[in-house]
């Protein structure tokens, strides 16, 4: 049975279901989950991330992360984690810069957080080479926190779907995702609002649709707990918003283009916006110290992404146009310069993350 057959089938037989649910469901359903069974990165896939468009990204936050370990006092253990790490591009680029931070590599445990069986076979074979093995887990609850943790999330949570409200001229009404009458066609429609909810504090207007995303809360929560438990360091990096606001996030990638998010359940990557504020507001509720949002181009910039440039330029004058261009795509306004955010969620109090002085 196909994804979308089973779907249909079980709207059927117990009502509209949530769009949380439903891109949930899209993307991790055992059988036809796109993340299960078809993940498809890179420029002959279906989306690219920041970093399969240069190498500058992932060694950049190696380094940071090992800052971020002097500054927590260089401790003998330490525990590197990467949630969501894709096709292992990151961490294989993170690796190889910190080469130039032996000690920190010493006293590095690497952990992958990852539940899609076929991305962490990719993972493990793009670091077969790697100085160091990392260990797979599932979830991070299963961290251990009898050391200091410094985390890296890059566009994770785009992943994490949230429940949708529309404004109405009689109230509010929940988006939920139906059946037609003949039983062919999935799609949107109103239901009752059952469940928590809280109306925004901010203006909405009649049609305009308000997202709630419970599950990017509780991973801010869950990050908080582990960094107040261990201490460290959480980096936070996607594409969404740094304060409140309607909006209708939801999108669906196949080849690079987008394509209607109910046409074929489980044949392509869907996401919604990252809600920092909200996922901001449960660390801070749950125990841990956050900084403000940067825009993705002002982080990399205060890392020093244009001096790494201006260094692969020496060493390859050939590829100065190619690397201009990775740059341009990184940090500028027009790019991913400010869609994308950087957060962090930090333990104690007193640490000053690098990229937020």
């Amino acid at each position: 049975m196909s994804l979308k057959a089973s779907l249909t089938r079980e709207i059927t037989l117990t009502g509209p279901m949530t769009v949380a649910d439903y891109v949930t469901r899209c993307l991790h359903d055992p059988v036809g989950g796109y993340y299960s069974t078809r993940p498809a990165l890179g420029e002959g896939g279906d989306f690219i991330t920041a970093p399969l468009i240069s190498q500058m990204f992932g060694e950049l936050l190696g380094l940071w992360a090992a800052e971020t370990w002097h500054r927590l006092g260089a401790p003998e253990r330490v525990r590197l984690v990467e949630v969501g790490p894709g096709d292992g591009t990151l961490m294989d680029d993170a690796l190889r810069a910190l080469r130039l931070a032996p000690d920190f590599l010493q006293a590095c445990d690497l952990i992958l957080i990852e539940p899609s069986a076929p991305l962490r076979q990719e993972q493990e074979r793009r670091l077969a080479g790697a100085d160091i093995s990392p260990r797979w887990l599932s979830s991070l609850n299963q961290i251990e926190t009898d050391a200091p943790v410094i985390l890296i999330a890059n566009e994770v949570l785009d992943c994490m779907p949230a429940r949708q409200f529309v404004k109405t001229d009689d109230g509010w009404s929940e988006r939920r995702v139906g059946v037609s009458d003949d039983g062919d066609d999935i799609l949107f429609g109103l239901s009752t609002i059952t469940g928590g909810f809280e109306k925004p504090n901010y203006d909405v207007e009649p049609g305009q649709i308000v997202e709630i995303s419970d599950q990017q809360a509780i991973f801010g929560r869950d990050l908080a707990v582990l960094m107040a438990e261990a201490s460290g360091a959480a980096l936070l990096i996607d594409y969404g918003r740094d304060k409140p606001g309607p909006g209708d996030t939801l999108q669906a990638l196949h080849r690079h283009a987008r394509v209607d998010p109910l046409e074929h359940p489980g044949a392509a990557d869907l996401t919604m916006w990252a809600d920092f504020p909200r996922v901001l507001e449960a660390a801070v509720r749950a125990g841990a110290d956050v900084t403000g949002c940067k825009g993705q181009g002002e982080f990399l910039r205060l890392l020093g992404i244009e001096a790494r440039a201006d260094r692969l330029i020496q060493g390859r004058p050939s590829a100065e146009a190619v690397i201009r261009r990775q740059l341009d795509r990184l940090t500028a306004d027009d790019q991913m310069g400010t869609l994308f955010k950087v957060a962090s969620i930090f333990s104690p109090r007193s640490l000053t993350v690098p990229g937020f002085e």
